[in-house]
């Protein structure tokens, strides 16, 4: 029998590396990066309804609840995909900051597909879903994966690798806005280099631990023009790596930054040191593993994409 109310939960994600490797012709950019889930998440209640309305609760005021919303632009695109006549109530309970560089969207707007699927009784395939998710998002994709796993092309096309172990992680996220556009704009993409995020690949794809490897060799392209043009996010970074951490990398195009350390103490006091900073918001987090996150996704585990690990 079908659930007619389902909750789950919406992780958001970080990237060990970010490559951006240039202009496609039809203006996109090719990347190439890693992948993690982490542990903070939002939560999602889906409540079927016999009519045909779909309606999102949010209790962030700084969340748009309307037809811009990602989770009521992917239940539109589910519902008139398969053809379905009901409705749904979404109650969404933010945590992840929006616009952090943390795929918070994008994720709602998985777990929305994943979610409403389930509850409206629709055969579909996670290879199904992801590919819907694509047309909502670059990162969406992903979201069909979890654990740690290489994206490429658009970032949609998603590779599974060895998980990384246990990892102690802050995320900070100040009061400051990244436009995503400006930050591209910012990219001389032709210059740059893709060699940290090779040696982090091929030690993740022979099954090798790769937390040291991390240390050394976070990467991400857009972290050189964000930091220059919002100086608060590069307070941000010098201020978690005074405060112990052992390595710390700008949130897919910010405005977040996180940084690991060797232990919960050493987290947890690095946490306290922070959050004394005006406007600054701090998570204590780790990283998920893929089959965490498949558990996590409870009765619609089944939707998620199975790939084997490169």
């Amino acid at each position: 029998m079908l659930d007619d109310a389902l909750t789950l939960p919406s992780y958001a994600k970080i990237n060990w590396t970010l490559h951006v490797l240039g202009r496609r012709p039809d203006n996109y950019h090719e990347l190439l990066t890693i992948f993690q889930t982490v542990t903070l998440h939002d939560r999602l209640r889906f409540t079927v309804r016999a009519d045909q309305h779909i309606r999102i609760r949010c209790d962030a005021p700084d969340i748009p609840v309307d037809k811009t919303n990602l989770i009521y632009r992917a239940a539109i695109l589910l519902r008139e995909r398969y053809g379905i006549g009901k409705g749904a109530t979404v109650d969404l309970e933010k945590h992840i900051p929006a616009g952090g560089g943390l795929g918070g969207g994008s994720s709602n707007a998985a777990i929305a597909l994943i979610g409403l699927a389930h509850v409206w009784g629709i055969e579909a395939t996670g290879s199904d879903l992801a590919g819907m998710g694509a047309l909502l998002g670059a990162d969406v994709p992903f979201f069909f994966t979890g654990g740690t796993a290489e994206g490429s092309g658009l970032g949609t096309r998603i590779l599974p690798l060895a998980d990384v172990g246990d990892l102690h992680l802050l995320i900070v996220t100040p009061d400051v806005k990244v436009l995503t556009v400006e930050a591209y704009k910012a990219l001389s993409a032709p210059a740059l280099t893709k060699q940290s995020g090779d040696i982090i690949l091929s030690s993740s794809r022979t099954g090798a631990q790769i937390p040291d490897l991390i240390q050394y060799h976070l990467y991400n392209d857009f972290e050189r023009v964000v930091l220059r043009l919002e100086p608060e996010i590069e307070r941000v970074k010098n201020a978690l790596m005074m405060a112990g951490a052992r390595g710390a990398l700008l949130a897919g195009s910010g405005s977040s930054v996180f940084g690991i350390f060797d232990n919960s103490e050493a987290q947890e006091r690095a946490a306290r040191r922070l959050r004394a900073e005006k406007g600054w918001r701090v998570f204590l987090c780790g990283a998920l593993r893929r089959a965490e996150y498949q558990d996590a996704l409870g009765p619609c585990a089944h939707l998620l994409e199975r790939k084997p690990v490169g």
